[in-house]
């Protein structure tokens, strides 16, 4: 499938006909736990460069495998050890990468010319069927356009794609809502690159030392970029005391404003979405009412700011990123 190829798209739960679609070099999604992907063969170099050009990726941002079973692992990277075969048996399928050297035979396209090659086994029962039926890695990013709103239903999707993609496997909203937490197994010290569902003390449990999570590195993973996850109109995080003097300035000033936040704001007329308490189910929603937000006739975005705790840590991270852009 050549880039600039505009395709008809369909949404079904068709395995066959999606692994097929996928075989034969075009682009399809899928819906993982975490955020749907745009999935393209990892072995097809034309399937590459048509998931970077159709999501306007840089070619220099990895994506991360995808597997469906635990044994291709070994095909894909290096250095594989005692601890990863802890994580593995604890956390796969499920919402957890890991990174590592990578084989000489991974291509460039897929680690954005780095040395190093993510993977992961996901644990929707779509995802994994998929991945059996076309049996190779798959790579996956988020399918939508970089650097904006993943996500997390097959509408989402066909609203962001749907001249790019062939089919869509419809597996109903995403459980998770947000990417998967990214652990560094290369390097010395293994560190969190990206927060995710599995938090720094699921991973200790497992592996009985301190697991810290790194700001920055020098490995180029998904999700890093400090402006991400962005809709269309900005983005304000206002702290619970400062909340209702905030919203009533924006409108003073004459804008129109949309709110989620955890109780109805009353310094005016604005757009209000509830913000669940539970941080399981704000994260699940999140990227779905990033996109509610963005719809409503308004200037701009107020969002309360989240408590702290290991729970809320990825869905944090995703809301300052959404707000640098």
């Amino acid at each position: 499938m050549c880039a600039s190829t505009q395709v008809k798209m369909e949404i079904g739960t068709d395995i066959e006909k999606a692994a097929a679609l996928s075989l034969s070099g075009m682009l399809v999604a899928i819906p993982t736990e975490t955020v749907y992907g745009l999935a393209a063969d990892i072995t097809n170099e034309t399937a590459l460069k048509a998931l970077y050009s159709a999501k306007g990726r840089p070619a220099d941002h990895p994506v991360i495998v995808h597997i469906g079973e635990k044994t291709q692992l070994f095909e894909l990277a290096e250095n594989i050890d005692d601890d990863t075969h802890k994580l593995i048996d604890s956390f796969w399928p499920g919402p957890l990468t890991l990174v590592f050297k990578k084989k000489a035979s991974v291509s460039n396209m897929v680690t954005g010319g780095q040395d190093t090659v993510a993977v992961r086994m996901p644990q929707h029962p779509l995802a994994l069927a998929f991945l059996k039926a076309v049996n190779r890695g798959i790579a996956a990013p988020s399918a939508n356009k970089f650097g904006k709103v993943s996500p997390t239903t097959a509408e989402h999707v066909a609203d962001d794609l749907k001249n790019e993609v062939a089919y869509i496997l419809d597996g109903g909203t995403c459980d998770v809502g947000v990417e998967s937490t990214i652990l560094d197994m290369a390097s010395s010290v293994k560190q969190i690159l990206r927060p995710g569902k599995i938090t720094a003390s699921m991973l200790e449990e497992v592996l009985g030392y301190k697991v810290e999570l790194k700001e920055k590195s020098q490995v180029r993973v998904p999700g890093s970029l400090s402006s991400h996850y962005a809709p269309v109109k900005p983005i304000s995080i206002l702290s619970s005391n400062n909340l209702e003097n905030g919203i009533a300035q924006i409108i003073k000033s004459g804008k129109g404003v949309s709110v989620l936040s955890f109780d109805k704001p009353e310094a005016g007329e604005c757009h209000w979405l509830e913000a669940d308490k539970n941080p399981t189910n704000y994260t699940k929603d999140f990227y779905s009412n990033l996109r509610k937000l963005d719809t409503f006739d308004c200037d701009t975005i107020v969002i309360e700011a989240l408590p702290d705790g290991q729970e809320w840590t990825a869905v944090k991270d995703r809301l300052k990123r959404a707000a640098q852009s």
